[in-house]
């Protein structure tokens, strides 16, 4: 095992560095600036209006431009030697990838629109979150659309962790492709009995110093909002818009908890790991006990890598974790639109969704209601290799939470960098 290898972050592509989730107030001041594509509703292309069949020849001989997080091995190897030659092979389209997420797409987008360009360098984009919080505040999305693909029909839209993107309802402007619940990853030949509750966990860490921490990045980030739920009461006590005063109220108390905690954590919590991948490393060369997952089924194909060592498990604390899908959206500038939704279309379709769900392809969840499909996939479906190490989903989804509005991730943010690593 060679923890020099690992090179993966979270499977989520929004995941903003710490300082750049800083800056938010800063980019939100240049989205409200009062930009003509903000004031006119975005004229309706064509692609809208006529049938697939339509929509595939004008797709066929072209290039979609993708815009991703390429931070893990194994979805570059899905991308690249599976989806680029099925594209081709079906439908004679060649998909081209480059390689950016979060702020570097609502920049790239917002600055095109500003100049008053006529095409975007874009033709499709991985998103979700505050990514497509801000990009539908300036108006940089292309839609409604994913009602003109033929596979969305099998979409699970009614699932709130799919049809719901940072409690902001998706209203066909993105298209989802994959769903995942956040784990802790644990060594269980040092720890047979993981804390599963906040008392626990302040308990284990006393008796342990050194052995746990979180990141101070999107994964870090998202482990803090799974504590202020279940201070806040739990389940649904912080869904809806964002509230100021829950907030002021609910996280003087996280912030309490985590002062505690800090002191018995790696380093004396006095840094905490640039991203999960560190986090990685440090579990897979002992130093760290722990480490997290936004992808749950992680864990297994780390192993299956070699990545990880046969002794690591993941599993879901009693107080529960975040559960949420990640999305293509095409921009409103896409100069290839039918190519892009034929990718989209392509990517829901259960071909590709039953090879990603594999865990030694990716593991990624499903966003398919497979209920909805034919009896052969269906059965391809549940006849999946059973996951090994990590729980089943079946087993974790009572825990799973909501993600909130997008403000509370940056407040966390803010606050966490005045209060714990400034405090």
């Amino acid at each position: 095992m060679n923890p020099k290898n690992l090179n993966y972050q979270c499977t989520i592509p929004t995941i903003f560095n710490f300082m750049k989730l800083l800056k938010y107030y800063f980019l939100y001041f240049l989205l409200s600036i009062n930009l003509d594509c903000n004031n006119s509703k975005p004229q309706q292309s064509d692609v809208l209006q006529q049938s697939w069949e339509a929509t595939l020849t004008q797709a066929k001989g072209s290039t979609v431009n993708l815009m991703m997080w390429q931070g893990d091995p194994l979805i570059v190897n899905y991308i690249q030697n599976y989806v680029k030659p099925k594209l081709k092979e079906q439908y004679d389209i060649d998909l081209q990838t480059s390689s950016g997420q979060g702020n570097v797409i609502v920049q790239a987008l917002l600055g095109e629109l500003e100049a008053g360009k006529d095409q975007s360098e874009l033709d499709l984009c991985w998103i979700n979150g505050e990514t497509f919080y801000q990009l539908r505040q300036i108006n940089a999305l292309f839609g409604p659309f994913t009602d003109k693909l033929p596979n969305a029909q099998y979409i699970d839209f009614q699932n709130v962790f799919i049809g719901t993107d940072f409690q902001q309802p998706v209203d066909g402007y993105e298209c989802p492709w994959g769903n995942v619940q956040m784990t802790i990853i644990y060594n269980s030949e040092k720890v047979p009995n993981p804390p599963r509750n906040r008392a626990e966990l302040l308990a284990f860490v006393k008796a342990n110093p050194g052995k746990f921490t979180f990141d101070n990045q999107f994964t870090g980030l998202t482990f803090l909002k799974a504590l202020l739920i279940d201070i806040a009461g739990g389940k649904q006590a912080l869904n809806g818009k964002f509230d100021e005063t829950k907030y002021a109220k609910y996280s003087a108390e996280l912030w309490n908890y985590i002062k505690e905690l800090q002191p018995y954590l790696w380093k004396q919590g006095k840094t905490f790991p640039e991203g999960v991948a560190p986090m990685h490393q440090l579990f897979a060369n002992g130093e760290l006990w722990f480490t997290m997952s936004n992808n749950d089924a992680e864990v297994d194909n780390k192993i299956m890598q070699g990545l990880f060592p046969n002794t690591a498990r993941a599993y879901v604390p009693d107080f529960g974790t975040i559960q949420n899908s990640h999305y293509m959206g095409i921009p409103k500038l896409s100069g290839n639109k039918a190519g892009a939704m034929v990718v989209c279309n392509f990517l829901i379709s259960p071909e590709a969704q039953y090879y990603k769900m594999q865990p030694e392809i990716w593991g990624d969840g499903t966003i398919l209601n497979i209920n909805k499909l034919s009896d052969e996939w269906k059965t391809k479906f549940e006849n999946l290799p059973t996951r090994k190490y990590a729980p089943k989903r079946a087993d974790i989804q009572s825990k799973a939470l909501q993600e909130l509005a997008p403000e509370y991730m940056i407040r966390i943010a803010e606050d966490f960098r005045k209060r714990v690593i400034g405090g």
